[in-house]
Formats: structure tokens, C-alpha cells, sequence
């Protein structure tokens, strides 16, 4: 009986691991929504990231049109696997604007000369301090704001062709 007294703290040692092992490996929800869906855009003011005349504010977002809001960055190898499908939204209609993160001019010229542009306008964040307004846990990240500057929907992480009808529903839906 001593023994499996002795044996009874290691079983649940190894049973308390493999239950934390498998929350980790299959979460039950990979999403950390932003607190600001169904709120309005924060206050912010962005210069322009590759003209500093043409930024980007939270007053870009009150105009009655729906757009998508990207946070990305040059850096970002996921944002290049992203590029072509933010290609295929503003190519169906999407008003993409982006938030450049942590960037510098030239390298954000670079990657979109090489990735292609969807953006109509891009502000330069450079301490992540309006993506953190966002509540943005990294990039890629994508917004959907409506025309009355509400945001609407967040998509963490890369979108893919299959998001693409997705986020388009979800924008039409908001127009």
C-alpha cells in the first residue's frame, strides 16, 4: 500500500501534463477577439508611411464606406504569403488601408513593389502604439470597419484565398 502512496503524486504529475499538453497542442479557440469589435475605431493620427502628407486616421474611417484595415509589416514573412489574397479583395472591390508596423520606408517600398499594392492609404506606426489601440496581438491582422467607422469583424493571423469570399460577405454585409 506504501508503494502506491508513493507512486500517487507522480500519476497525477504526468496527468496534469498531458492534460496541459493537449490544451496547448488542439485549443478549443485560437482566436483572441479584439475587445473593439462592435466599437468604434480608436482616435488616432498616422503619417503617411511612404509619403508623410498622405496618412492615415480614424477619420479616414467615417466616410459611409466600408473598408479593410491591415496591420502589417515588411519584416513579416506570413504578410508575404498574405499578399496575394489582400490582391484578390481589393481586385473584387475591398478598400484596403494598412497600418505599416515597425517599418522603414524603403523596405516598405521594396515589399510592395515585389508583393503588389491593395492599399489606398498607409500610415507608419512605428511603436505599434494604434496597433495596440486596436488591441492587435501581431501581425497579419485585418479589421473590417464599416462606413460608419464601427469596427466589424477581425481576422487574426494570414488571410488565404479560402478567406477571401469570407471577408468579402463580411464586408458587404457592413456596406
Amino acid at each position: 500500500m506504501k508503494r502506491v502512496w508513493l507512486w500517487a503524486p507522480f500519476a497525477i504529475f504526468i496527468t496534469l501534463i498531458a492534460v496541459f499538453a493537449a490544451g496547448l497542442i488542439n485549443p478549443s479557440d485560437r482566436v483572441v477577439a479584439s475587445g473593439l469589435v462592435g466599437r468604434a475605431v480608436p482616435q488616432f493620427a498616422l503619417p503617411g508611411a511612404l509619403d508623410p502628407a498622405a496618412g492615415l486616421s480614424n477619420q479616414s474611417f467615417g466616410d459611409g464606406k466600408p473598408k479593410l484595415l491591415n496591420v502589417f509589416a515588411s519584416w513579416c514573412i506570413p504578410c508575404v504569403a498574405e499578399a496575394p489574397a489582400l490582391m484578390q479583395l481589393k481586385n473584387q472591390g475591398a478598400e484596403v488601408v494598412g497600418i505599416a508596423v515597425h517599418d522603414r520606408p524603403d523596405a516598405l517600398q521594396k515589399f510592395l513593389s515585389e508583393n503588389g499594392n491593395p492599399y489606398s492609404a498607409i500610415g507608419d506606426d512605428p511603436q505599434s502604439r494604434t496597433q495596440i489601440a486596436f488591441g492587435s496581438a501581431g501581425v497579419p491582422e485585418t479589421f473590417v470597419v464599416d462606413g460608419s467607422g464601427i469596427i466589424r469583424h477581425q481576422h487574426v493571423g494570414i488571410i488565404t484565398p479560402d478567406d477571401v469570399p469570407i471577408i468579402m460577405a463580411k464586408l458587404r454585409a457592413v456596406e
